[in-house]
């Protein structure tokens, strides 16, 4: 019997035991009245309760690829949303966009968020922020991007002023010295790297230009490969067999992210090493990434969000740096007469 027919029922029931007790003079409800009213209650109260208040925040989610290609993204914000008391479907609506790799028709996406009234703007990556914060007239921006102030986004981490606040995880020189030590670690042979990035990202610029200041310490010469448009990738990987080059470091980037897999491929085809700096990678069978987990930025990012919604203001909240690192491994790529053999396979690494 289906939940309506049950409560209609007992309706039924209750009002014939309430007119029994009227006809014969009874001044007190019975006990099996009494239960009936009380389970009558329980099962309309919370249903009646939920459809006078329906949800209560809406948010606007935009992603630069395509719908599937940011799961860890996605369950991030959702786990840290769940744990502040946001339930999808219950109190909150998330509104997704996908922009499928052309940043040309974010605009179009945030004005359709717009006309929904979403309370605040989750925009992963310094591109499509950079895009939010000149086309959402002022509406709340949540990000996790690289360098928010090196981009522009905010004035200072501390203050960041304006519409945007969040998490950064700026590729300073630690970072790229980092990656440029995993590669000699795991190739010490190696003497070309090549660098993928998208000129579009202006975080990506400033890492372009931090990986070339440090190569040379550590004997490596870096060609750089920005890369705007997925045909690009392409000619980039073709550049770089050519040049015999040995592994391919690339830029942390939604763009590039959301390509990954016809990375890796590339690279495999032509036996390059590729160095990364999200796992996403290595779990597409890329060789090794370290960088940040986005999974605990994203997470620590619906912080933001509970803020805004309860009436703080983007502009007086801090954004966070988090230095949540490691580095993972996938399988070693078959080795090459021409190229070094990685020497370091270690699984998981701190």
């Amino acid at each position: 019997m289906g939940l309506a027919r049950v409560v209609a029922s007992l309706k039924a029931s209750l009002i014939n035991s309430l007119g029994r007790c009227g006809k014969t003079g009874g001044g007190l409800v019975d006990r099996r009245t009494l239960l009936k009213t009380v389970v009558l209650a329980r099962l309309t109260g919370p249903s009646i309760a939920d459809a006078q208040s329906g949800p209560s925040a809406r948010l606007g989610y935009v992603w630069s690829g395509s719908p599937g290609s940011d799961p860890i993204e996605i369950k991030g914000v959702r786990q840290g949303l769940a744990e502040l008391g946001y339930v999808e479907g219950q109190n909150l609506v998330i509104e997704y966009r996908y922009a499928q790799g052309r940043l040309e028709s974010v605009p179009r996406l945030i004005a359709e968020l717009m006309k929904l009234n979403v309370a605040v703007l989750i925009t992963p990556g310094t591109p499509v922020t950079a895009i939010a914060k000149r086309e959402a007239l002022g509406t709340p921006i949540v990000s996790v991007s690289n360098d928010p102030v090196g981009s522009g986004l905010v004035q200072s981490l501390a203050r960041p002023g304006g519409s945007i606040t969040g998490l950064s995880f700026a590729q300073d020189d630690g970072l790229s010295g980092k990656w440029l030590e995993l590669v000699k670690e795991a190739m010490p042979l190696a003497s070309r790297l090549g660098f993928l990035w998208n000129p579009t990202n202006r975080s990506n610029v400033a890492a372009h230009q931090e990986m070339q200041r440090q190569a040379p310490r550590f004997g490596l010469q870096v060609s750089s490969h920005p890369v705007p448009h997925p045909s690009d990738i392409n000619v980039a990987f073709v550049a770089m067999s050519s040049a015999r080059t040995a592994a391919v470091a690339i830029a942390t980037d939604p763009f590039l992210t959301a390509r990954r897999e016809q990375i890796v491929r590339l690279a495999g085809a032509r036996q390059i090493a590729t160095f990364a700096g999200l796992r996403y990678f290595t779990e597409a069978d890329g060789l090794m990434s370290y960088g940040p987990s986005l999974f605990e930025l994203w997470r620590r990012a619906a912080y933001f969000v509970d803020r805004i919604l309860k009436g703080a203001k983007p502009a007086d909240l801090p954004i966070e740096q988090l230095s949540l690192s490691s580095s993972s491994t996938s399988r070693p790529p078959k080795p090459s007469a021409s190229r070094s053999r990685p020497r370091c396979w270690r699984g998981r690494m701190k």
